[in-house]
């Protein structure tokens, strides 16, 4: 059946969007900032003890980096581009963090060069690099962790380094100059499975016993990374019972002396915010005997719809159309046989569902604008409103 909105987004907020929308052309995007600030507020009072570290990548919009910027949130850096857009909004290099662990020499020197003093690393030659380039700097390293099953964006292959190997990199930051600070992992983004912090959690304990006892090295922060969830249509727990479990994982491990508590959360702040307004641009079979019709809208993966790629993240669609209705393929418009967005996984729209209607992607506030092409096929990028 098709979903009820209201499971998904505050219904005065969506007839807010609906009404917005209703003299612009599609497609495009537009972000409820009370909801990106309600988010934020809960995440503050789930989290009381922890330093917030707004993941750029997610939405770089100015209008969501100047809220973070006042409600004193720090900011989470994966290039240059990133940190000259969030310096220029007057933000201390205090508060930022190179969290990229793959970068060039010479970028790694423009961030020390601008103030920035923190950096992840999971790498000797990127250890050493560092040192050359922003000597005396803090870092943290990213271990590799598990969690790739239960998260719908896995992360883990790319980033991180096997437990051995990150002892062995703390110690040579050391012998190199720099501060060894902490260490980091990333459970996956929408990380349904609560668990996966606790495995982590473990094995950053184990770290930091054995650098104090066998090397003298005490670390003082944890970096959580981030993976709560947004609201997509697989169902997660409430960011409450994450806050709770894994504050548990914490003092468990920890006691109630807890290291630095460093949070990178993009998705869970800004996701629900976001409403994708898309139009119908054909309705096809494939056969006469088909089952199933193909649905191509005027938005795909090259137009923000990236994360549809092997249907890891499956949004909440909503047509206002009543009736029957039937399974179907939902694609993009442009001319890459790639540009299929569900063809698994079906979605039942109506039947009665017609050329021209429009077509509303709730949920999708992260990784979307910042996803979506230049020019693919002469396409402009998604227009993004914010309200």
């Amino acid at each position: 059946m098709p979903i009820s909105p209201e499971e998904y987004i505050n219904p005065e907020t969506f007839e807010r969007i609906k009404t917005f929308a209703e003299d612009k052309d599609t497609p495009f995007l537009v972000i409820d900032t009370a909801t990106v600030e309600r988010r934020l507020e809960q995440l503050i009072n789930v989290f009381p003890y922890a330093s917030i570290y707004y993941a750029v990548k997610a939405n770089p919009a100015i209008e969501i980096l100047t809220m973070m910027r006042d409600k004193n949130v720090n900011f989470d850096i994966a290039s240059i581009y990133e940190l000259d857009r969030v310096l220029s909004l007057g933000i201390s290099p205090d508060r930022i963090s190179f969290g990229n662990t793959i970068k060039k020499s010479k970028d790694v020197r423009y961030f020390y060069e601008k103030g920035v003093r923190m950096y992840a690393t999971d790498s000797e030659a990127d250890i050493r690099n560092i040192a050359r380039a922003a000597p005396g700097s803090r870092i943290y390293v990213r271990i590799l962790t598990e969690g790739t099953l239960t998260a719908d964006w896995p992360l883990s292959r790319k980033f991180g380094c096997q437990l051995d190997m990150a002892m062995d990199l703390i110690i040579l930051a050391k012998d190199l100059g720099l501060i060894p600070y902490g260490i980091s992992f990333h459970v996956g983004s929408q990380q349904r499975e609560i668990g996966a912090w606790d495995a982590a959690i473990g094995k950053v304990k184990g770290i930091f016993d054995r650098l104090e006892q066998e090397d003298d090295i005490n670390l003082q922060m944890i970096n959580l990374g981030g993976g709560f969830p947004a609201n997509y249509l697989s169902k997660a727990n409430d960011l409450e019972t994450y806050g709770q479990e894994i504050t548990r994982f914490l003092t468990e491990s920890f006691g109630d002396d807890l290291p630095q508590i460093i949070l990178e959360p993009g998705r869970s702040l800004i996701a629900d915010a976001g409403v994708m307004v898309t139009e119908v641009v054909l309705i096809a079979r494939k056969s006469r005997t088909a089952l199933h019709r193909w649905v191509y809208l005027d938005v795909g993966k090259f137009s923000g719809l990236i994360e549809t790629m092997d249907e890891s993240i499956k949004y909440p669609i909503f047509t206002g159309k009543k009736g029957e209705v039937e399974e179907v393929v939902l694609a993009g418009p442009t001319c890459d046989s790639a540009d299929i967005l569900y063809e698994n996984y079906k979605y039942k729209l109506p039947l009665n569902l017609a050329i021209s209607d429009r077509v509303y992607w709730l949920s999708t506030g992260a990784y979307t604008s910042s996803y979506s092409a230049v020019e693919f096929n002469g396409f402009p990028p998604l227009a993004v409103y914010f309200i």
